[in-house]
């Protein structure tokens, strides 16, 4: 939780950063590049920025940026083995530490033509993030947040990943409180001015069951369908949150 005008200066050029990152490598992204690429040019803008990779080195994680591709849910490890193909998603998550503070987003990028569930996928979990960070006010509850994103994914018949939440963010990369993509409305913390939150539904095509591989750190969906993830940094400011990352 923020309060002081420097505090918040600074937690909104770390998610400045964040978004920098995010519009760069979208334009970026096409047939024949590989993650490995998309992660050295997230690295180049962070570091050009004056910012770290929140990311690099976390609990081991190897790379700067988390490239997911397809049924990959989050947390996938970039490699020049992996080059992305028309039709693919490709969802990238960013981290940027910046005058002590993080900040966090993520998008799920659609590489030329895809079938017409991806983009469904996509529009749905755009608009669960953007229904849950709108129920993300003063006075509210962290169960508002998950009642909105469970019910706009569930009622077009895809399903959320309750293995993995969003979470607070500020001065650590993750903080108090869990933010599940489920949950009841009026339960859990209850929301006040300052309070800084990842906001991020992960969405599948399929049911909602994911499993870890052998790296250790990629997540993806148990029964190969579609995964998107959409994610922002929020602070509460009354009735209407601030998206620090938009």
């Amino acid at each position: 939780m923020i309060t002081s005008g420097n505090d918040v200066a600074a937690m909104r050029e770390a998610c400045r950063v964040v978004r920098k990152v995010l519009t760069e490598v979208g334009a970026f992204i096409e047939p024949g590049v590989t993650t490995a690429d998309i992660d050295a040019l997230g690295r180049r803008i962070i570091s050009a920025e004056g910012a770290v990779p929140s990311f690099l080195g976390y609990n081991g994680y190897p790379a700067g940026v988390c490239v997911s591709v397809n049924n990959e849910v989050v947390h996938g490890i970039p490699s020049t083995d992996r080059t992305i193909k028309e039709g693919d998603l490709v969802s990238v998550d960013v981290g940027a530490f910046k005058g002590g503070f993080h900040g966090d987003a993520a998008e799920t990028f659609p590489v030329g033509r895809v079938i017409p569930l991806a983009l469904k996928l996509l529009e749905v979990t755009i608009r669960a993030r953007d229904l849950g960070i709108a129920a993300a006010v003063s006075g509210g509850h962290v169960g508002d947040i998950g009642a909105a994103v469970q019910q706009e994914v569930e009622r077009n018949g895809f399903s959320v990943v309750r293995q993995l939440v969003g979470h607070g963010i500020g001065r650590r990369l993750h903080e108090k409180p869990q933010v599940p993509n489920y949950g009841s409305i009026g339960r859990g913390m209850r929301l006040s001015d300052g309070l800084l939150l990842a906001i991020e539904p992960m969405v599948n095509s399929g049911d909602a069951f994911v499993k870890t591989l052998s790296d250790g750190w990629t997540v993806i969906t148990a029964d190969g369908s579609l995964s998107a993830h959409a994610e922002h940094t929020v602070m509460i400011r009354g009735r209407e949150p601030e998206i620090l990352t938009a």
